[in-house]
């Protein structure tokens, strides 16, 4: 059998050589060539994570995290383990050559190995932009043959370890599609197809001026998938007068429940805590259409885009999620904070309309890390001194200072976690992210509560609340709503 296979293997690679393959002369060799470490899967990785959205970025990641593992694969054990040599190239006409031949050994294949890991990866985390890239890989592999390079069961091979590195990762990094949207507890809300009985309101001041420059109109976007919706286009600066948002939403709440039917709302975080109250006053469901910077409780429920919110509103697909309440009247659907954070997030607001929201983070951490100090405060009557106070609306995954997402909306909790600022709390908070200890470091605490108390809060602190900040005051209550809010989400495929 091995014999058989073999003579079968040069075979095949004897007729390509001498098949003519009309344009391939021309361009198989230079995407060989380009496709020589990664570079090609790189770039294609680096465009999408430029010019995509959050989930271009997300798929880029898991494509170069799989090309990563099928390359350490080839060349560690592949390559070692079987030793085959290179084809004998003088049945390969001369221009089809590689300028400079491979040295090392021929199975299997590691340029069809990264195509197929590269564009696997993708592809199980968005079908469709993985059919997009499977003819370039295809070329890729075809062209490691056409060149001499490798026999056509090298190729085989490095395709089929590149698709098993991809499902690896993806054991290890389940994509968005494996980890269920929130699905408790369902919750009535009405099916709105074509947009009948959804009044939205857009903040076309969401999301950075570039960004936004950038992207098509989103009321155009909503008029063809909601022809049936009514939009309100709110403008902070409408006729040059500041227009109250706040406004806008309760006239649009009053016409949504006259007509029966939901409060829609397009923007970015704050945007939608604005509409979550709202909604909430009024006793309406409420429909997010991700149109901000960061969109995380939009994610959080599964919608990436105006389609997956269309389709949820179709479907009439609707959870009942929590909010925390605290102060006078506020609300939050994502997180809280006191300290450092609040004035990272004033610091990089400043600056993002002049260089962009990720450099203006990076510069404002660096800014904050220098120049932050420990406020002094009461957390359920108990005296602290701390860096940072940090409140998730429901359980975060995620190690530390860096949550990363909720699998539940409505686990009835508050996520707390408190940085001291004792001494060397930086050094010895930088030391425990470093080495893996964070979250048994004493300098960080961690808790999960129903309610908390905060007081004697120093005159001139800030507090942030789903990306927005404003002045705290002496004291507040930070107390959960359970099942408060009916929410659309995506729906189960």
């Amino acid at each position: 059998m091995r014999s058989m296979l073999s003579t079968w293997d040069r075979s095949v690679f004897e007729r390509v050589a001498a098949r003519h393959w009309p344009g391939g002369d021309r361009v198989l060799p230079r995407l060989s060539h380009a496709a020589d470490h990664g570079v090609l899967w790189f770039a294609v990785a680096a465009g999408a994570a430029v010019l995509g959205g959050r989930p271009a970025r997300r798929a880029a990641l898991r494509g170069v995290a799989s090309l990563a593992v099928a390359s350490a694969t080839v060349n560690t054990v592949g390559k070692r383990s079987v030793r085959r040599v290179r084809p004998v190239t003088d049945v390969v006409p001369v221009v089809r050559r590689l300028t400079r031949q491979p040295f090392t050994t021929s199975f299997p294949s590691g340029h069809s190995a990264s195509a197929a890991a590269f564009t696997a990866g993708v592809m199980l985390e968005n079908r469709t932009w993985g059919l997009a890239l499977a003819p370039l890989a295809a070329s890729v592999c075809f062209s490691r043959v056409y060149t001499g390079a490798h026999y056509p069961g090298d190729v085989v091979a490095g395709v089929l370890l590149g698709a098993g590195a991809a499902f690896a990762v993806r054991g290890v990094a389940p994509t968005r599609s494996q980890l269920a949207p929130p699905a408790r507890p369902r919750a009535d809300a009405p099916p709105l197809p074509g947009g009948r009985g959804l009044v939205v309101v857009t903040n076309s001041g969401s999301g950075q001026r570039a960004a936004a420059a950038a992207r098509p109109d989103p009321a155009q976007l909503l008029r063809t998938a909601l022809p049936h919706a009514e939009i309100v286009e709110w403008d902070r600066q409408a006729d040059g007068r500041p227009a109250p948002l706040a406004a806008a939403l309760e006239a649009a709440a009053e016409r949504a429940a006259e007509l029966g039917g939901a409060l829609g709302v397009l923007g970015g975080d704050g945007t939608v805590n604005a509409a979550a109250a709202t909604a909430v006053r009024h006793g309406l469901p409420l429909a997010v259409l991700p149109g901000g910077t960061h969109n995380h409780f939009a994610y959080d429920l599964g919608i990436e885009s105006i389609a997956d919110a269309v389709r949820a509103m179709e479907a009439g697909e609707a959870v009942a999620v929590d909010v925390t309440r605290f102060g006078r009247g506020g609300i939050f659907l994502n997180t809280f904070s006191i300290g450092a954070y609040p004035e990272l997030v004033r610091v990089r607001e400043r600056w993002a309309p002049r260089i962009g929201t990720w450099p203006a983070g990076l510069l404002a951490a660096v800014h904050i890390l220098r120049t932050a100090r420990p406020v002094r405060l009461r957390v359920d009557g108990r005296e602290r001194r701390l860096w940072m106070l940090f409140a998730g609306n429901c359980t975060y995954h995620g190690l530390g200072l860096a949550p990363v997402r909720r699998h539940d909306l409505a686990d009835g909790v508050l996520d707390v976690r408190m940085v001291h600022g004792g001494r060397l709390a930086r050094t010895r908070l930088l030391v425990a992210a470093v080495t893996g200890g964070l979250s048994h470091s004493p300098v960080l605490r961690t808790a999960r509560v129903r309610r908390l108390h905060v007081e004697e809060i120093a005159a001139g602190t800030h507090l942030a609340y789903d990306g927005e900040v404003a002045p705290a005051p002496r004291e507040l209550n930070l107390t959960k709503a359970n099942e408060a809010l009916v929410v659309y989400r995506v729906p189960d495929e």
